[in-house]
């Protein structure tokens, strides 16, 4: 008799978080907007996967003789004050830029999640002690910090890489500790205490897939962050170095061509606004979709 009603449940629950996906991914679909930017998105990560291996031409072979050529069959984005293809360094610089993008979310979601975790959980002066270092760190402008910071460091990708991740983290931290605070105080927490399961397990297996949602729309959004903070501070020098393909490189390389060239600078720059727009759309998108609210009205319609 127990193992049928096991198999009910579990049915039961696999029917549930069908219906509950089909109407998310119904409620995504629903807004244009959402569509739009999971279309960029994909493009973006097309573009940098394939890219490298269908760009035309080598993105650092200069070739003086093909300099500032305007669009053509042959060059179908022109080419910059090097004779360089723009479109191969367009394509190499997607993959360099998404690469960057990844991988310093992915630091920040890991060093702001750990952090809120144990502040939110701990409570008491391990709380206070993370939470003041969290209020130290947002009280100086995200970039202006990452702009120091590269600059002590000295100009390069890695240290841009590493500045970036270090002036974003405290967002997450403060986002998880919130979302903490208030489910470590339910009922199913409860319960898992009074069998005595370990705190770690309580941390990892019912506290940390409750802030999963806001999480991922945080780390969507800063996707967008990172690629314009990036570019800008390449823009400037810190980052990327010559003959590096790197979208703020090649923003930077254009600016002194903009009435007879415009396409140099023009091209990067429009790759830029469209994955930053592509990412904030498709945040949006998930911001709407992961809201708890709307988890509790399909399970009361359900």
């Amino acid at each position: 008799m127990s193992g049928v009603l096991g198999s009910v449940g579990t049915t039961v629950r696999r029917r549930y978080r069908a219906l509950r996906t089909s109407r998310k991914v119904a409620a995504f679909c629903a807004n244009p907007l959402n569509v739009v930017g999971l279309a960029l998105v994909v493009a973006i990560a097309v573009a940098a996967a394939v890219g490298p291996f269908i760009a035309p031409y080598d993105p650092t072979t200069q070739q003086l003789t093909n300099r500032l050529q305007h669009p053509s069959l042959a060059h179908p984005l022109g080419t910059d004050q090097l004779g360089r293809d723009v479109l191969s360094r367009l394509l190499h610089g997607a993959r360099l830029s998404l690469s960057i993008a990844v991988a310093v979310t992915g630091i920040r979601l890991t060093l702001g999640t750990t952090i809120g975790l144990l502040a939110g959980y701990a409570g008491g002066w391990t709380d206070e002690f993370l939470m003041r270092l969290v209020d130290v760190q947002l009280a100086f402008p995200g970039l202006v910090l990452a702009l120091v910071i590269a600059g002590i460091l000295g100009p390069s990708l890695r240290n841009v890489m590493l500045a970036l991740a270090l002036v974003g983290w405290a967002s997450y931290a403060r986002l998880v500790r919130g979302t903490v605070l208030t489910t470590k105080e339910r009922n199913f927490v409860r319960a898992a205490r009074l069998l005595n399961v370990s705190r770690f397990r309580i941390a990892t297996r019912h506290l940390l897939p409750t802030v999963a949602g806001p999480v991922v729309v945080l780390a969507t959004l800063n996707m967008g962050t990172v690629i314009l903070g990036t570019a800008g501070l390449s823009f400037i020098g810190l980052g990327a170095q010559p003959p590096t393909a790197e979208w703020g490189t090649m923003l930077s390389d254009g600016r002194h061509h903009l009435r007879s060239a415009w396409w140099i600078a023009n091209v990067p720059g429009v790759a830029i606004m469209l994955t930053v727009l592509g990412f904030t759309l498709l945040g949006d998108g998930l911001r709407d979709v992961l809201d708890p609210k709307r988890d509790a009205t399909i399970e009361k319609l359900s």
